[in-house]
This record gives C-alpha cells, structure tokens and sequence, in this order.
C-alpha cells in the first residue's frame, strides 16, 4: 500500500523516498529561496532598525523552515531615500546593518548551515550621492557617460524636460541639474538616476561589482528592475494609455513603449551569466533571479539570456481572491508549458516580495496555506517573503504614518495605493517587546498589533498553525517525488484544483478548494489516484487530522465552526464590529450551503448547534408541499405546465442565475415549481401568510 498525505484541500501520496542532498551545478532546480527585508528581520542593537547580525543570529530560523538559499534586498551603502535601493556605494555596507567583516560572518555561518546568501542587485541606477554620479555632473571622464543626460527643450522661451517620460513615482522622470545644465533621467525617485548602459565603461563597473561580491561569497544575485535598464535614445514621447481614472501624473498615465523592456537588455544579462559561469567553473552554479514586470514572452526569453529563475508573479499579479481553479490552472499550465525545453531551466513560484501586500492580505488569512501548498508542491524554485511562514498579514498605515516615498509621494488621497510599508513591517518572532524584533519600543516602521497572538514562537508550540504546514510541506519538497516527478493538472470539479505529482511507485496529490464551504469529491476518478490515502498535513482551518486514512473517493474539505471560533481574535484584532457567516444550515451542499434542507440545525460538515429566498428540494416543508399537504403546499411557486403542440413546456420564459429555465418539472405533483438559482433550490412563495410565520420563527430561533 502506497503511504500518503493530504493537505487542507489538498491530498498527497508518496512513498517513503528519501530527501535528496542539493549540491553542485543543479542545486538551484527545486531550492527554496527566502527573502529577507534586512532593516524589519531582527535588530541586534537596540536601535529599532533591523541588521546583518540580526539576520545572522536568526539563520538558524531559515535553515529550519527548509530553506536553501537567502536572498537578501538592499544592504549597500546608501542614504535611504528608497530604503536601500539608492545605492552609494555597491562594495560597503550601509552603516545602519553593519561592516563587510559582518557581512562575512553571516555568509561563514550561512554555509555552515547549507545556505547559500544571494544579494539584491540594483543595476538600474545608483544615488545621487555616489560619486560616480558627482563626476558625471562635473563631467569628469568616464563618468561623464554613466548616466543619461539630456539637453533641455524651450518652449516659449520656458525650459521643459526633453520629453513626455514620468517616474514610477509619480511625475516627470526628468530632473534639471543647475551644475551640469542638462536633464538626468530617474526612472524610479528623483534620487535614483539611471545608469547610460549604452556606455562600455558603465557596464564594465557593474560587472565589477559582481565580481567583488562573489569572491566573498555570494552565490547569486536577484536583479532588480531589469527591464528598465536601456532607454531607447531617439527619447521621443511616450503614447498614452488611457487607462481609466489615472491622474496625467501617474506612471500608468503612459505606455512605456521607450523606456522598459528593449532588447539589449538581454544582451548584457547574457555577458553576466557569463561572467558568473566562468567565476564558478568549478563549483556550484550562480544564481540569476530576474524581477521583470512584463507580459508572458517577455519574461520567458530571460530563461535564454542567464537567467536561472525570471521571476514568476502569478501568484502577485494574475491572479487573487477572487480568481477560480480554472484560473489557476490556467495560469499554472501557461508557465509551465512555455518553459523553454531545455533541463536548465525550470519553473518558479513567487508568494510574495517586499513591494506587495503581504500573501495572507492579498488572498486572506485562510488561503495563504493553500499558496504555500501550491508554491512548494509544483516543480522548480519556490520564492517566498520572510513572514509567509507565519501567514504575517499588512498592516495599516495613515498618511501621516508612511515613510515609503512611492506612497508619500502619492498625497494623501492615493497613499495607500502606492505605499509598500503595510508589507515591510517588522517580522513577528514572539509576544514581547516590539514583537521580538527589537528590545527598543520604538521601531523604523510599527509592529502590527497583531503580534501578541500571530507570532512565530506561538506558532512553533501550537499543534496547527501555518508555520508547521510550511514546514512540513518544505519537507516533502526535498524528496525525490517532488524534484523530479512528473506533473499533471486537473479540474475536478469547478470549484477544485487538482494537482499530481508522480514518481516511480509514488503519488503527491494535491486538492485545492476554491469554494468557501464544504466540497464533496471523487478524487480517485478524477485523478487516478489510490483509493486510500493517509493525511500528511492539513491546514489550519481543516478537521482532517494528519496520520489518518482516507477515503479518496469520498473526500469533504470542510469550512468548519470549529475553525471559525479558533480566529475570532484576528476578527477583533482587525477592528471589525460583527461578522456574517455564509450558511451553516442543515444542507445537501448542492449549492454550498445556499439550498437549505432544515432552518433551525447546523449542517453536520460545519459542526452543532439566513434568511433565504429558496430552500433544498430535500427540506421536509417541500417533500409536504409535494404531496400537497396543508399548509406547506403554498410554501412554494407552483404553476401549471403549457402545452403547445401537445408538448409541455414551462409557464413562461423566466430563466435561472445559474443556467437554463427557471422551472422545474415534478412529477409527483404534476407541475412546474420555480427556481431562481440551482433546480435543487426551490423558491420560497413569500406570498403565502403561514410561510411568512415560518420565517419569523426561524429569526425567532
């Protein structure tokens, strides 16, 4: 018999293969890469801003959640105008997280507990404070041609920007300098020139950078805004977009047709790839993660110019809440069917970055395990953001609060759609002083209140909690059945998302609820898999109890009130006055809950002990208005049939929310009775006094 498991809507089988060691040129192909956002990971000295020995006391944490490499965003000397991403300096440490000489004991102890350190790479522009920049203004060579200057227009004798560019930032990319006379180009915030790649020096200086960071040991490196790099240098106007309801100041204002996404961009990234090969020729392969916010063929053909992961952003910017199994089946099979064909390259799964609300927020607290699930059971390289261990949720921030400069450069009106800081609060380690970040009480950014019951420590000693499903689907992922199994994808119904992974004599499947009540299925039919599985982990919200059978061809993913209960503190925590259950009545679940079979009981799938336009066709009043039994044969729309051409058909031409007539032949009764939804959702004859009563009884109730 096969040894299997099963998550919350997920259900896995596998035999008892062993974990392989991850080493040498392949080691990247199914790791799990952790991102840290060094100044809210851990602040070793009391100062409220988070720190390289910080990070290094808390490595111990990384290893043990199943991870093989760290990425870590922005340490560089800098000052902070983008936090980190204007650079000062790209071969020293920023003051504010330590020396170098920290920075390589980190790395030391990172090897010594098998994890590699990958560093955020800011290609795109450095500060206005190198002083690469200070000799571009005074014109000294070479850097006179580092970056991208241009002369001013004049119109009406009024000196304007060069063109129509805008910032991501909000408002024009160009800034005048009174020294150099000319415009400089900033993509990203007036302080964040951007680099002129067109010059051979500047791209010599950032191979060099490369270079000075790997002979100290760093195993690879995530590159930020890649697709920004070149400019098309006739600088014409950009079209507009004509997005709706966009401000003529803001980025998506414009199509960025001349400013992202030109094709030399490839080419360098293939002479860094290059570059790194021929550094560890004989040892592991360097790692390339590539951020490129771009359509589908765009970001596949970075597969073929180096790199080893172009960031996958389904999971961020394709899909959410709201989106369906077939949405994320489809999405999932798009990636995975247009990976080039070569065993280099394979797939990766982003949960979550420090420039997106948090996983927990974007699709809610009770799916983030379901992301988990999906990120760590497909093939390739999983991606998450410190906190997605723990399902850390955004906090809220006011205006006067934030301190990102997308969102303060937003105004008080927009803030909150351009802000980053709900998503880089401190991490939540336990229940004390400052959540465990800090001994100080004041912190760069607050901790989100929340902390006193979402923290990691609560969740290390809880016997269900999201940190113990990371971790032990993290497990799971290092054996052979998920680096090297087969893949398949399956609708089991339209509310299921079946995933299969199959090796040798095992099987891992997966079944993910997209409904937000109870679903019943047939998971051997529709997967071809064993008929008897053994639960392996199951989510915090689910009754399934790991280490126990099951019937796969019977299997109900509850949406318990068990589960509910357990989370009424977040509900409070958030602020919220009242909260509104979907149905738990008594129901055969035709259509989740909304055909109500008895008024006054709990559905057995939700636990013990609405008002509704419909009930079930099984509810006992309807069994007796059938049968035309006093009173309840009023308690519903019955209408007589018409018979055209000796056929009969519907009373009228009323048509059902779901599909098709809104009448429903019973032939016991011998008429037509009306259902606005599903056929087993009879409509409830409101007209009818003694129903009237009945209702007012269950209010009672």
């Amino acid at each position: 018999m096969l040894r299997s498991c099963i998550f919350i809507a997920a259900l896995i089988a596998l035999t008892g293969s062993v974990p392989i060691q991850k080493a040498g040129k392949d080691w990247y192909k199914n790791s799990l890469v952790y991102q840290i956002y060094p100044r809210s990971y851990k602040d070793s000295n009391g100062d409220g801003i988070g720190d390289l020995n910080g990070i290094t006391s808390k490595l111990e944490h990384i290893a043990d959640i199943g991870a093989d490499a760290l990425w870590l965003s922005p340490i560089y000397t800098s000052p902070q105008v983008d936090f980190g991403y204007d650079v000062a300096n790209f071969t020293d440490v920023n003051e504010e997280y330590g020396t170098l000489a920290d920075f390589d004991r980190l790395v030391a102890k990172a090897k010594s507990l098998g994890l590699k350190v990958l560093l955020d790479f800011e290609l795109n522009y450095s500060s206005d404070k190198h002083e690469w920049f200070k000799k571009s203004i005074q014109r000294i060579k070479p850097y006179d041609e580092y970056y991208v200057w241009r002369d001013a227009k004049i119109v009406n004798g009024v000196r304007r920007p060069p063109n129509n560019w805008l910032s991501n930032f909000g408002g024009s990319a160009w800034e005048w300098n009174e020294v150099r006379k000319q415009y400089f180009l900033h993509q990203f915030a007036v302080g964040q020139p951007d680099f002129n790649y067109h010059n051979a020096d500047l791209r010599q200086e950032m191979k060099d950078v490369l270079t000075f960071w790997m002979k100290r040991g760093v195993e690879g490196f995530r590159c930020d805004a890649l697709n920004y790099m070149y400019e098309d240098t006739r600088y014409l106007d950009e079209p507009l977009s004509n997005a709706p309801g966009v401000p003529d100041n803001d980025y998506d204002y414009l199509d960025h047709i001349y400013t992202k996404n030109l094709p030399e961009t490839y080419e360098v990234l293939k002479t860094w790839r290059q570059l790194m090969n021929d550094f560890s020729a004989t040892a592991d392969t360097k790692m390339i993660l590539t951020e490129v916010y771009a359509d589908l063929d765009l970001t596949i053909k970075y597969y073929t110019s180096g790199s080893t992961v172009p960031f996958n952003f389904m999971f961020i910017s394709d899909l959410n809440n709201k989106s369906s199994a077939p949405d994320f089946k489809r999405f999932i099979d798009r990636w995975i069917n247009n990976i080039p064909d070569d065993p280099s390259y394979v797939a990766n799964w982003v949960v979550g970055n420090h420039d997106n609300h948090r996983a927990a927020s974007r699709y809610g607290e009770k799916r983030a395990d379901q992301l988990s699930i999906l990120s760590l059971i497909l093939p390739g390289v999983s991606v998450v953001y410190n906190g997605d261990e723990i399902g850390m949720l955004d906090r809220d921030f006011t205006y006067e609060e934030t301190k990102d400069f997308a969102g303060c450069n937003a105004g008080p009106d927009r803030y909150y759609l351009k802000s980053r800081d709900p998503e880089r609060t401190p991490f939540q380690w336990d229940n004390s002083t400052s959540a465990g970040f800090s001994t100080s009480n004041k912190t760069w950014l607050p901790v989100n209140s929340n902390y006193r019951t979402l923290n990691l420590a609560a969740q290390k000693t809880a016997s269900i909690s999201h940190y113990r499903v990371f971790v032990a689907l993290a497990q799971l992922k290092k054996k052979p059945i998920i680096e090297r199994g087969s893949l398949e994808t399956v609708l089991v119904t339209e509310k299921i998302l079946g995933v299969i992974r199959r090796y040798e004599s095992s099987v891992v499947a997966v079944l993910v609820n997209f409904a937000d009540t109870p679903v019943t299925v047939d998971a051997r039919t529709w997967m071809n898999i064993p008929d008897q599985m053994i639960i392996y982990v199951s989510s915090v919200h689910s009754k399934l109890v790991p280490a126990s059978l099951i019937d796969t061809t019977n299997i109900t993913v509850p949406d318990d009130l068990n589960g509910i209960t357990s989370k009424l503190e977040y509900i409070t925590d958030i602020g919220a006055d009242a909260l509104w259950l979907s149905p738990i009545y008594t129901s055969p679940q035709f259509d989740f809950g909304y055909g109500i079979a008895n008024y006054t009981d709990v559905d057995k799938d939700y636990d013990t002990l609405a008002i509704s336009t419909e009930s079930s066709y099984e509810h006992e009043w309807f069994k007796k208005s059938v049968q035309r039994i006093k009173p309840y044969d009023e308690y519903y729309v019955w209408r007589d049939a018409k018979i055209i051409n000796d056929r009969r058909k519907p009373p009228n031409n009323w048509l059902s929310l779901v599909q098709g007539s809104a009448w429903e032949w019973n032939e016991a009764r011998k008429r037509y009775y009306l259902h606005q939804f599903n056929i087993p959702q009879a409509d409830l004859n409101y007209r009818n006094a003694a129903l009237q009563r009945e209702m007012k009884n269950v209010v009672n109730f």
